[in-house]
């Protein structure tokens, strides 16, 4: 699939209601220097200047989702410890629902402790106890669970090996989501695959998979026969190997089988970044979407993960982003729901922002040079663009003559333009509004009509510009000479 296809599927994708069944983990970081080795040991110092607390296991999965704007409900367990309340709080700050949790005062919550200097990870000391859960948190779990499964369009299984998905609980998930008709995507721990049998599909990576098969995987020519192989032997519908730089493998319900490259980027941590792959999966399979174009929009999400510290997660805007960055006209049309994202990013690179608006409908020599104006007051330049319904209720019945998508494209196209965005009302105070570019631009034409958002951008410190119109160059005056004349 090309990116152009992936973004149309992306924007019309809906946000799916998905469960998350597994282990929930704290996982913290303590970020320091060094600069000398312990006199009680050869052990480096840690001078610790910063700690954080992000969420990790079926949590960090449940953040991914969230981020993509994905309802998310999670059942799990975790102590009636401190770490067990910072867990909840974490959740409950981006949205997730945690009704289903359980509170176990039998174990600890499971926390991971990374000491980190500047890029470099140095130890982790994790507090767990990976058992099975007792007979009465599990009841408890199992409670209400198969009435969350049918309520939502997608389940998650995401086994770390902490005891939360038992047998019972694999069983009662995937048999109450296969009765329902929701995929239900696991996230494989250990070499008995065979406890996940009915599934929808299991995301081991190359090595789970070799450990679950006996063998080596040491070519991609061996990949189709492992994938039908780790399908047949769950009993799964679809079949999908992660493989690090080589990609994603996966094998669909119809027997169509094949590898998406990875995405060129730099690597920083790897940390997470088979949640993201489950999580997007578990997001476009619950909407809808076939394995192919699930597998090729979770493949980039996990190319922008590894590139950040730790668990992270990636919101629709990024994903968009990054999927237009390899065509400099698509990655430029932006949706007005991403403006304040791509606005912020700028803002913190400290670029000087500039915003301008119109119809733009028939470019002409007049529009260049009133856009290379307005370039050259700031770093970026942001084109609002009135919308077809706008620019009839502005021109008349005959206009736009162009339709909006290519306005967009020609726009976007322009060297001085670094992102275009659609509006719909008549004038762009909104969209200025939310944008609060450093600097407003309209042409001197708008001298004493009053320039809309003057008063937004000057009373939040910014400027306005007129900037001069090339004289006899007008969209109008361009139809009026193209109209045949009457005899």
């Amino acid at each position: 699939m090309n990116r152009r296809q992936l973004i149309e599927q992306l924007d019309a994708l809906r946000a799916p209601r998905v469960l998350i069944v597994g282990d929930l983990i704290v996982d913290r970081y303590v970020s320091g220097d060094v600069s000398r080795i312990s006199p009680e040991a050869p052990i480096p110092i840690l001078a610790a200047t910063a700690q954080e607390e992000r969420i990790g296991g079926a949590g960090n999965v449940a953040a991914n989702l969230r981020a993509m704007d994905a309802s998310v409900d999670i059942v799990g367990a975790l102590g009636t410890d401190p770490s067990g309340d910072d867990l909840l709080r974490l959740l409950g700050a981006i949205g997730v629902q945690t009704s289903g949790c359980v509170r176990d005062a039998g174990r600890p919550t499971t926390l991971k402790l990374r000491l980190v200097s500047g890029v470099q990870q140095m130890l982790r000391v994790d507090w767990e106890e990976a058992r099975s859960l007792s007979a009465e948190v599990e009841a408890k779990l199992l409670n209400g669970l198969v009435e969350r499964v049918q309520s939502a369009d997608a389940v998650v299984l995401s086994d770390y090996g902490k005891g939360v998905l038992t047998p019972r609980i694999l069983r009662t998930a995937i048999d109450a989501a296969r009765a329902a008709g929701r995929p239900v995507l696991v996230d494989p721990k250990g070499r008995d695959f065979a406890r996940y049998r009915g599934a929808t599909l299991l995301t081991p990576n190359r090595k789970e998979a070799e450990e679950a098969l006996g063998r080596k995987l040491d070519s991609l020519d061996a990949l189709p026969e492992a994938a039908a192989e780790l399908k047949r032997t769950a009993d799964l519908a679809m079949s999908v190997i992660t493989l690090g730089a080589d990609g994603i493998f996966f094998l669909d319900a119809n027997a169509r089988a094949g590898r998406v490259p990875t995405v060129a980027r730099a690597v920083f941590d790897v940390t997470g970044a088979g949640d993201t792959v489950i999580a997007q999966l578990a997001l476009a399979l619950g909407a809808g979407l076939d394995l192919e174009t699930a597998v090729h929009l979770a493949n980039h999400a996990a190319g922008i993960v590894v590139g950040r510290r730790g668990a992270a997660s990636v919101t629709r805007a990024e994903l968009r982003a990054a999927l237009g960055s390899g065509d400099p006209v698509l990655g430029k049309v932006l949706r007005p729901r991403d403006v304040e994202a791509v606005v912020a990013a700028w803002r913190s690179a400290g670029k000087r922002v500039v915003f301008t608006n119109g119809c733009f409908d028939v470019l002409h020599a007049g529009h260049v040079q009133y856009l290379r104006f307005a370039r050259s007051k700031g770093d970026v330049l942001i084109v609002g663009l009135n919308d077809d319904a706008s620019v009839r209720r502005l021109k008349g019945p005959t206009r736009p003559v162009n339709p909006l998508d290519d306005r967009l494209e020609v726009l976007a196209a322009l060297e001085m333009v670094d992102a275009v965005v659609p509006f719909g009302e008549d004038t762009p105070r909104e969209v200025i509004e939310r944008i609060t570019p450093h600097v407003l631009v309209k042409g001197e034409d708008w001298k004493d009509k009053g320039v809309v958002g003057r008063e937004w951008v000057e009373r939040h410190g910014g400027e306005v510009h007129l900037a001069p119109l090339l004289a006899g160059r007008s969209t109008t005056a361009i139809l009026d000479r193209a109209r045949p004349k009457e005899s």
